[in-house]
C-alpha cells in the first residue's frame, strides 16, 4: 500500500516544470510548496491511482490522504482532496474529525482550502447538517484558513439554495474580519447564496454595508443585476 504514494510521486516529479512552478507561486501571497505540475496532469495521476485504493477500507484511504497532506506539496493536497471526495457516499459522522484535523493542521493556502472544503467538507455537511454548528466554531478560530473554510464549505450548498440561515450567521461572525483571504471567502459564499436568494442577500449587504470590507462586498454582489450592485455599493 505504501508504494502507491512512492509511485505517484515518481510520476509527479518528472512532470514538474520550473516555469509552471514559478507561475503558480504568483497566485499566492504566502509561501506555497509546488512541484510545478500542470493541473491536468495532477488530475490524471489522481484518477490513475485511485482504482488501486478504492477497494481498501475508508480508514486506509483517508490515511493515505493524510500522508499526502503531510508532504505540504500543493499538488499532493489536490490528490488527497480528490480521493477523499470520491469516498463521499460512505461518509459517516465520525469522519468530520478527520476533515477538521486536515483543515487545522495542513491547509496553508486558499487553493487547498477551497478544493477540500468546496467538495469533501461541503458534501459532508449536506449529508450531516447538524455539523453546520461546527462551521460557526471554525469561523471564530484564530486560524485564518479555518475561518475561510467555514465560509467556502457552504459555496455549493448555498448555490443550490441550501442553508441560507447558516450562511448569513457565518457572514455575521466574519463580517469585519481583517484578513483578505477570509473576506474573499465569505464574500464568495454570499455571492453563491445570492444565486438562489438574491433579495435576502441583497438585504443583508445593504444592512451591513457600512461595516463590510469592500473586498467582501464586491464578491457578494458580483452576480446581482447592475441596479442592485449600484445600490449595494452606495455607502450610507
Amino acid at each position: 500500500m505504501d508504494d502507491i504514494i512512492s509511485r505517484l510521486r515518481d510520476e509527479l516529479k518528472p512532470g514538474s516544470d520550473e516555469q509552471t512552478r514559478v507561475s503558480g507561486t504568483r497566485f499566492f501571497k504566502e509561501d506555497v510548496l509546488l512541484y510545478g505540475v500542470k493541473t491536468t496532469l495532477v488530475t490524471a495521476i489522481e484518477k490513475k491511482y485511485f482504482p488501486e485504493v478504492k477497494g481498501r477500507t475508508k480508514a486506509d484511504v483517508l490515511s493515505l490522504c493524510e500522508r499526502l497532506w503531510q508532504s505540504a506539496f500543493l499538488e499532493e493536497s489536490f490528490i488527497a482532496c480528490g480521493w477523499s471526495y470520491a469516498l463521499r457516499a460512505s461518509f459517516l459522522p465520525e469522519d468530520f474529525a478527520v476533515f477538521e484535523t486536515w483543515v487545522a493542521r495542513y491547509v496553508t493556502n486558499w487553493a487547498s482550502c477551497d478544493t477540500l472544503c468546496n467538495h469533501t467538507v461541503g458534501s459532508f455537511v449536506e449529508m450531516y447538517p447538524e455539523y453546520l454548528e461546527a462551521l460557526k466554531r471554525w469561523a471564530q478560530s484564530d486560524n485564518r484558513w479555518m475561518r475561510r473554510a467555514a465560509a467556502v464549505t457552504l459555496i455549493i450548498p448555498a448555490r443550490n439554495g441550501k442553508f441560507l440561515e447558516e450562511v448569513l450567521a457565518i457572514a455575521d461572525i466574519l463580517l469585519m474580519d481583517g484578513d483578505d483571504m477570509v473576506q474573499k471567502g465569505y464574500g464568495w459564499m454570499l455571492k453563491a447564496a445570492s444565486e438562489s436568494h438574491q433579495r435576502e442577500v441583497f438585504d443583508y449587504v445593504v444592512r451591513n454595508r457600512a461595516t463590510m470590507p469592500r473586498t467582501a462586498l464586491r464578491y457578494a454582489i458580483e452576480k446581482m443585476p447592475p441596479e442592485l450592485k449600484r445600490c449595494a455599493m452606495e455607502r450610507p
